[in-house]
């Protein structure tokens, strides 16, 4: 049968849509399915059925008969534009048998990689010898992003005006808002409620407790996230008095429920994050950090008994982690007469760290989290030989294995961007690394290659504050390891561009001190190179 014949018998449209993609970006393909599919549509209806082949082709010479059908019976084409798609033979053969069958009916293009000319197949620029311009979606960064590309396909799919959806997809995310507003609320008076009813009802005592420690774990955990997000840290400080006046009553933690003790850890880890971060290196705030410190050594206690109980539990050795985590945090910031920082302490808690890492890690290797864990243990005695400056190479090994784990990391994960900052961050330490063992060539290399990332992140995301930060740290440690490498060409535009960046983060945020104070050292340097 012709394709002449093949539309003359072609089937009533049967699907809303048929995907085209290369299956190298089955991914994207797979999430647009899911979203068009469940997209919810003005009278209540579903944007359903979607036509996606999730079969590898056969090396065949030509589209399969199911391909050819459900091409034959789809009211649209999205065509999910790559460089793998323009490379594509199969992509090219479903667009030019979509518009031989449906010459009246829409083509639409998601662009997810690439640039136009290099992610358009050749089939979907012309028909029948006529240069075409497809209407395009950019799910690219930086561009319409993957809610306003995702609308666009909508509208190309329903004829409905873009606006029209966006103001609609406005109104819902205001009415989730609401809701969740609403459940906060909620959640708020039922612990109220509880918090009554543990007064009025003794023989309740034991089950009030629970809920109690669990909704005090969520205030000093996840709500405190948010709230140190939005710098609001200080309203914290009535909840964390309240709950270590509930846990100062639980002495004998050999009688307290494994769970239980878990929790309290937790909470002593927060309050002593909190206390340090609030005491600084502020000689005045010497009864914060003695509380803090107060605080850690019993999370540290307490974790260990767990992880005596419960050796390959990875939630305990992960609490267990944090305790040692925080220690050497803490012995770090103490200082002798003489100014001097207790390194060999320090030294001692994140190697040992660094071994429940590991341990998490052989335990689940597959978990992204415990890795990314011993990439910051890694980090953490990476940072603390470069203070001891006495044994330079093994600075390097400790700095040279975390970015080698965020590396992969960030392999995994190439679009993401805290993934690229945190291999960003790394490839500074150990270019100081290198340099202080005299590798010149290396530290200048992993500059380079730190600030290729960096430039790509703020260029990519410019109105992300964290990858601006990023690429601003970055340029300013660059100048500075430049002088040192006697790059003064470098090392001066490197400081240019972290003036220039660090400008747009005090626009910004104007209130934020830390930029004014960023700003002033760096144009002392670009002073000096001048």
């Amino acid at each position: 049968m012709n394709e002449a014949e093949a539309r003359a018998s072609a089937p009533p449209t049967r699907y809303r849509a048929f995907i085209s993609y290369s299956h190298a970006d089955g991914r994207l393909a797979g999430w647009l399915h899911r979203k068009l599919e469940t997209w919810k549509l003005a009278d209540g209806s579903r944007l359903a059925p979607i036509f996606i082949d999730r079969a590898e082709l056969a090396a065949g010479p030509d589209l399969s008969a199911s391909v050819r059908e459900a091409l034959a019976g789809s009211a649209a084409l999205i065509v999910i534009a790559s460089p793998a798609a323009r490379a594509s033979r199969w992509v090219a053969q479903e667009i030019d048998l979509f518009r031989q069958l449906h010459p009246d009916r829409p083509v639409l293009a998601a662009l997810i990689a690439g640039e136009p000319d290099e992610a358009f197949p050749a089939a979907l620029l012309q028909h029948q010898g006529t240069a075409i311009e497809p209407l395009a979606a950019d799910f690219r960064a930086g561009r319409d992003g993957k809610r306003l590309a995702l609308l666009k396909i909508v509208a190309g799919l329903t004829r409905q005006p873009l606006d029209r959806l966006v103001q609609r997809d406005a109104q819902g995310r205001q009415r989730r808002v609401m809701w969740i507003t609403a459940g906060a609320l909620l959640l708020s008076l039922v612990l109220a409620a509880l918090l009554v009813a543990a007064l009025r009802a003794r023989s309740e005592a034991q089950r009030q407790r629970a809920e109690a420690e669990g909704m005090v774990e969520f205030m000093l955990t996840d709500l405190r996230d948010k709230l140190k997000g939005v710098g609001r840290l200080d309203a914290m400080d009535a909840v964390n008095e309240r709950a270590m006046a509930h846990y100062q009553k639980q002495n004998d933690l050999g009688q307290l429920p494994d769970d239980m003790l878990l929790r309290r850890a937790k909470v002593l880890q927060a309050m002593g994050a909190d206390d340090t971060d609030r005491a600084g290196d502020d000689p005045g705030k010497i009864s914060v950090r003695r509380r803090a410190e107060g605080e850690i050594a019993e999370a540290w206690r307490e974790t260990g008994e767990l992880n005596a109980r419960s050796p390959n539990n990875p939630a305990v050795l992960f609490a267990h982690a944090q305790s040692e985590f925080y220690l050497g945090m803490l012995a770090l910031s103490r200082k002798d007469v003489r100014g001097n920082r207790d390194l060999p302490n320090a030294r001692l808690h994140w190697q040992a760290y660094r071994l429940l890492a590991s341990y998490l890690v052989e335990l689940e290797p597959s978990n992204e989290g415990w890795l990314r864990e011993l990439g910051f243990a890694q980090g953490s005695l990476c940072s603390l030989e470069l203070q001891d400056a006495s044994n330079p190479l093994q600075a390097l090994a400790a700095c040279r294995a975390a970015s080698q784990i965020f590396a992969r990391i960030q392999q995994a994960h190439p679009d993401a961007l805290v993934p690229a900052i945190e291999l960003a961050n790394r490839l500074g330490w150990e270019s100081d690394a290198a340099l202080a063992a005299e590798m010149k060539a290396e530290a200048t290399a992993l500059r380079h290659r730190q600030l290729e990332l960096t430039t790509r992140l703020s260029t990519g995301n410019p109105d992300d504050a964290r990858a601006i930060k990023a690429d601003m740290l970055a340029q300013y440690g660059s100048a500075q390891a430049f002088v040192k490498l006697d790059l003064r060409d470098e090392a001066r535009t490197a400081a240019g561009r972290a003036l220039a960046l660090v400008s747009r983060l005090a626009k910004l945020d104007p209130d934020n001190s830390d930029w004014a104070s960023r700003m002033r050292r760096i144009a002392e340097l670009q002073t000096k190179l001048h």
